[in-house]
């Protein structure tokens, strides 16, 4: 099947497996290559969980390769990986020493001794970037925060939802689920301004309030509950006291349309909020507010990609693979210290857990694992929503509903924006770069990339969109 030693210029001795990966989609995908005497073609196989992303193992020796994909019948070359000028036009190249970089042979607990080299990255890039590079792109990326306001953000056309907040709190979470939003901002008509909003996670502490036992919250009251006096109650659930001992309110964070995107994004970040409110006033006095848009850190990023998309080479960090970066948060080694747990549940785990641990862990979602933590679903704080329907929330205790019946319960809910490409779990590899990775980010409904091990679909890793803005912006 593949090249002789004296047909390639290498000696048959000490060969190395190879992993060879096509992540672009396509519906049938082989390679060729020096290894094949540039006449067999090798067919890749799908990964799975992964349909987008076909690979083959290859054995081959040190040395020198040249390659080339063939995707529904044409010649391709993966743009991200090192190219010349072959025999065949422009062919991809990879060159393999008989010691591996060590970035691509991490032991990990679970995976056999001989580790697989993937040729998905780049072998120049593994060797890191310097901190002088590093600075450069961090400036760039802030200059271009810095000089373009949030009135780029708003779509040319688009609706936003507002809620008022004498609705009921079971009508406005039926809305949520009706409409496919997490969360809504709140408009109070007495005051004539927008106050707050509400979210998925509103919800969650409401049906774990009325959970509880002895709460002052029954299903009764939610009918008529308005969304004001929850607000209110939440600030004593939190117990937001200050010196005089009286609750106090949040002030709503939101920014102007001629604020700067990295004002924006600092305000996301700083506050730890999923969005934020662009309002716009002609008064001075802030009267007759106007909603525009709701600005997400998903969207900024779809602005940075689109900017400097045909300009990569400016910015070295973005052909970084992810695993060689500090940057989102990976299920620790056995026995590494001072990292903290990677929040995991099996799909027989009570939803009443997992509430839990989205309300006091500070995490939008949790992924559910087999006892391989293979990954098999994700539950996010905005499923909760689907419980609204046909008054779920009432029929179900929390402590006896597991979160595989949870998610079943919410298969038919409305996913136009809870989904992105019908996938609920986005995923990606540890040696994917940068620039991938916030092009997956930048996708509308995309939050987080679960960083999985191609094949096992072994949950190895998260990355957020505030994990990519806090290392982009060095905070």
């Amino acid at each position: 099947m593949f090249g002789s030693g004296s047909s390639t210029g290498h000696d048959n001795s000490g060969v190395i497996p190879v992993r060879f990966v096509w992540p672009y989609g396509g519906g049938e995908v082989s390679i060729f290559g020096t290894f094949t005497r540039w006449i067999d073609l090798l067919p890749m196989s799908p990964v799975e969980g992964c349909p987008n992303v076909f690979q083959i193992v290859v054995s081959l020796v040190p040395g020198l390769h040249q390659f080339k994909f063939r995707v529904d019948g044409q010649w391709r070359v993966d743009e991200q990986l090192s190219f010349v000028d072959g025999p065949y036009g422009v062919v991809n190249t990879v060159v393999l020493t008989k010691d591996p970089p060590q970035i691509l042979n991490s032991e990990t607990p679970g995976r056999s001794n001989m580790e697989l080299d993937d040729v998905s990255v780049c072998p120049e890039v593994i060797q890191g970037i310097s901190a002088t590079e590093l600075e450069v792109s961090r400036h760039r990326i802030s200059a271009f925060l810095s000089t373009h306001t949030a009135y780029e953000l708003l779509p040319e056309s688009g609706k936003v939802i507002a809620l008022d907040v004498t609705l009921p709190v079971k009508q406005a979470f039926h809305i949520l689920y009706e409409q496919g939003i997490p969360m809504a901002p709140l408009w109070d008509f007495c005051k004539g301004q927008f106050v707050g909003v509400l979210t998925a996670l509103d919800f969650i502490l409401i049906l774990r309030e009325l959970g509880t036992h002895g709460s002052n919250l029954t299903e009764e009251e939610l009918e008529t509950h308005t969304i004001s006096a929850w607000k209110e109650g939440k600030m004593h659930l939190n117990r937001q006291i200050d010196g005089s001992g009286r609750a106090y309110s949040k002030h709503l964070i939101h920014a102007g349309p001629y604020d700067s995107m990295k004002d924006v994004s600092l305000k996301i970040l700083q506050n730890s909020v999923s969005t934020v409110p662009i309002i716009h006033s002609a008064s001075q006095d802030g009267s007759f507010p106007q909603l525009l848009h709701l600005a997400s850190l998903s969207g900024i990023l779809k602005c940075i990609c689109r900017y400097f998309r045909h300009s990569a080479g400016s910015l070295p960090i973005l052909q970084q693979p992810i695993c060689s970066i500090p940057l989102g948060t990976w299920v620790p080694k056995i026995g590494e210290p001072n990292r903290r747990p990677f929040a995991m549940l099996r799909p027989n785990a009570s939803l009443g857990a997992a509430l839990s641990l989205l309300a006091q862990a500070n995490v939008s979602s949790i992924p559910i694992v087999n006892d391989n933590d293979s990954l098999l679903d994700v539950y996010s704080r905005s499923d909760i929503t689907a419980l609204a329907k046909d008054k779920a929330y009432a029929q179900i205790h929390l402590d006896e509903i597991s979160i595989h019946q949870a998610l079943q319960l919410g298969q038919n809910a409305n996913s136009s924006n809870a989904f992105y490409n019908g996938q609920r779990c986005q995923m990606c590899l540890r040696t994917d770069s940068l620039q991938k990775v916030m092009e997956r980010l930048a996708n509308p409904g995309v939050r987080r990339l679960l960083i999985v091990e191609a094949g096992s679909k072994r949950v190895e890793g998260v990355i957020s969109l505030s994990d990519v803005f806090r290392f982009l912006l060095g905070i």
